[in-house]
């Protein structure tokens, strides 16, 4: 007798096949049977009209310190996810010594936007190495399974103390100390190494992050520590000022370790074409057999603006930066008293003043066509009407009166798409989803708490793509699937999952494909030290499974916590072999 039979649902299995009609057997956490009819089951799911999926497996997220305080993860978990790898764009919080947690926390808060306050009581600091870190992941009970890549941050800091806050050049013996502390992760379950090189990574007082300038030396040195376990992949965020120095030392470290190398790869409105440069810098590496991957986001990654928010068109302003520290509801209380709107749409700062902050408040500042209404549901690819400037022109009324307005009614949020939004659509996306030299991550569950969600770009993946997308070519549900379940675990060796395969995790989604369902985006106060994020829920998950066991049903935790720390090398049988 089975622990659980899912009965008649669509199954779309994650390898990308086309969905057939059956069952879905379960017994001791894994997948027993697929298709056909299945005998008895000390519980049946009845699953006709429903989706029957693999859990999703996301590869970039940025649950570093969350997973210390939250047993859930949201709101990946409410998303189906039910795999989460984090220590991604170089930050992390091991290896660490006593007197840098400060420094460590002031990483994470400048480049993922996770506050200080909320790491520092969050966090309780009972671990210095990576190894120690680790374990203290592994003893906390939690809902979805966890994996970890050991971060250049932390390990520089560790290895160099402030040489490396200074961005000084690591001598030959900091590269081989942070060499050996990186061969010490790989071995106690580390999935791979991350660095960050791009001016876009800032710590809170405005400093470059000390992993800026690493040179090709320190980069190389210690990724060879990949070719030692034969295991990991090394991940890495750049600006690509210099393509030839990036690309050259990235496919020297996949040729001399045999490993996988991936970057995150955007469009950018600077540079339209350097997508397209990148993408074709790949395929000639993969053609040399060389494995080199771009990992690329499903839709734009947008910033909101609204009342609460990190930024907003006039957080500029004098008058408005008075309320910011009120709470939200009397923020908005005060904004809606006529005077006080008066006043603030009159505090407008000069061209000089603008001319002052960094560029990305420039924009914030003044480009009204670059923000539209998000709506409910969000439209994450709104056509020029949908932006301030555009409504403004039609209604009569400046832009700035638009925005203002727009941000007053009840949990609504402008939408900026920061990156990947170029052409003004998701055709460039259309091409990376297309492209089996791209990777789909770059959700960032769990980071940039007042400004960006895109822990539900999961379920985007199937609501836009492959349902409803209106301005462009759709993707089939197939294709969608398996991009974010076999794709993204076989690309770090997760080989228990992301298949529905006998002797495979039985990782599973049972969904409600025609009613799922992104909701708007709404802040919460529910992290350590009352600290406010930005989620978003969601409707059409009938049940997540994990290993074997219920913990979400119709988007209620079932109190079934059987999720994990997965370390590399323990993910059990490959998929080839469970079919033998």
């Amino acid at each position: 007798m089975h622990d659980i039979v899912i009965r008649g649902g669509t199954i779309v299995d994650g390898t990308g096949k086309a969905a057939f009609t059956g069952d879905v057997a379960i017994a001791d956490g894994r997948i027993a049977a697929v298709g056909g009819k299945q005998g008895p089951a000390k519980r049946d799911i009845d699953a006709n009209g429903l989706m029957v999926t693999p859990g999703w497996v996301d590869v970039h997220t940025h649950y570093d310190g969350q997973a210390m305080w939250d047993p859930l993860l949201s709101p990946s978990c409410w998303h189906g996810v039910t795999t989460v790898m984090f220590g991604n764009c170089g930050v992390g919080f091991a290896p660490v010594k006593k007197e840098h947690h400060g420094a460590l926390m002031d990483l994470m808060e400048g480049v993922e936007e996770i506050p200080n306050p909320v790491l520092a009581a969050g966090l309780n600091w009972e671990w210095e190495t990576f190894p120690q870190y680790m374990n203290e992941l592994e003893r906390r009970p939690r809902a979805i399974d966890i994996a970890a890549q050991i971060a250049h941050l932390p390990l520089r800091v560790y290895v160099m103390g402030d040489r490396a806050i200074r961005r000084e050049t690591a001598t030959a013996d900091d590269i081989a100390e942070m060499r050996n502390l990186t061969i010490e992760a790989l071995r106690c379950g580390a999935f791979g190494f991350t660095t960050s090189r791009t001016d876009s990574h800032k710590t809170p007082d405005g400093e470059l992050v000390p992993s800026r300038f690493a040179d090709g030396e320190e980069l190389v040195g210690i990724g060879s520590a990949l070719g030692v376990t034969g295991t990991g992949a090394f991940g890495m965020n750049s600006d690509f000022d210099d393509e030839e120095f990036e690309i050259g030392w990235m496919t020297r470290v996949a040729k001399e370790t045999g490993r996988p190398v991936w970057f995150l790869l955007t469009d950018r409105y600077s540079d339209p074409q350097r997508w397209r440069r990148l993408i074709k810098a790949t395929h000639e590496a993969r053609a040399k057999g060389l494995q080199l991957t771009a990992q690329m986001a499903g839709r734009p990654i947008g910033v909101m603006m609204g009342i609460g928010t990190a930024l907003n068109p006039f957080t500029v302003r004098p008058t408005y930066k008075q309320l910011e520290r009120l709470p939200i509801e009397e923020q908005r209380k005060r904004l809606r008293d006529p005077e006080m709107r008066r006043m603030i749409l009159a505090d407008t700062p000069s061209d000089a003043e603008i001319a002052k902050l960094a560029q990305f408040r420039q924009i914030v500042a003044k480009r009204f066509d670059k923000f539209f209404v998000m709506g409910n549901p969000p439209d994450y690819e709104p056509g020029p009407e949908k932006s301030v400037a555009a409504i403004a022109q039609r209604e009569g009324r400046t832009p700035e009166e638009v925005a203002y307005d727009y941000m007053l009614e009840d949990g609504q949020y402008l939408y900026f798409p920061v990156v990947n939004y170029v052409t003004g659509d998701h055709g460039p996306i259309m091409e990376m989803l297309n492209d089996p030299a791209c990777l789909l991550g770059l959700s960032d569950g769990g980071a940039h708490c007042t400004s960006i969600v895109d822990a539900g770009v999961p379920t985007f993946m199937l609501t836009h793509w492959a349902r409803d997308r209106s301005r462009g070519p759709k993707l089939t549900v197939e294709h969608m699937v398996k991009r974010q379940t076999s794709e993204t675990a076989d690309f770090f060796g997760l080989n228990d999952r992301g298949r529905l395969a006998p002797g495979l995790r039985a990782d599973v989604n049972l969904i409600d494909f025609d009613g799922l369902q992104v909701r708007k985006p709404e802040i919460i106060h529910d992290m350590p030290a009352n600290g406010r994020r930005f989620i978003q829920r969601v409707n059409g998950y009938e049940a997540t499974l994990v290993a074997g066991l219920p913990v979400f049903e119709r988007g209620q935790h079932t109190g079934a916590l059987p999720g994990r720390l997965v370390r590399a090398g323990e993910a059990g049988l490959s998929a080839r072999e469970a079919a033998e």
